[in-house]
Formats: structure tokens, sequence, C-alpha cells
């Protein structure tokens, strides 16, 4: 196969990773593309309402409260 058919396929450029590079560099695509690095994490968090956070601690008090032994026990008997 010739240089120009073994960068078009796809399948040929997962087996050879030297000719992968090389297409990437040659690329007038991926030239042109702006760059710019995104940063997740530096997004200010969601500040949460005091209504959600008495809503979670009203769950994680039932969970904490109930009783997973007595339930487990009932299951297997």
């Amino acid at each position: 196969m010739t240089t120009a058919a073994l960068a078009m396929n796809p399948f040929s450029l997962m087996m050879e990773p030297e000719l992968v590079l090389q297409t990437m560099e040659n690329s007038q695509q991926l030239r042109r593309l702006r760059r710019h690095k995104l940063r997740p994490l530096d997004k200010p968090l969601i500040p949460y309402t005091q209504e959600a956070l008495a809503s979670r601690a009203a769950y994680d008090a039932a969970i904490d409260a109930e009783d997973f032994e007595d339930v487990a026990e009932s299951y297997l008997n």
C-alpha cells in the first residue's frame, strides 16, 4: 500500500503508530484547529441551598438510623 492509502485507512493507522504521528504532523485540518486548554476544575462550585443541604442531611440520617442487620436476617429466614 502507498503511504497515502495507509494514511486514509484508520485500521492500518492503528497498527503503525509512527505513521499516525507523521500523518498528524502533516494534517492541515489539525493545524487549523484552535488550541486552548480546558480546566473544568477551575470553575466555581455551584452553591447548595439550605433546603438542599437539609434534605441531604435528613436522607443521610434516615439511612444511618436503619438497622440493616435485622433487614438482612429477615430476608435470610
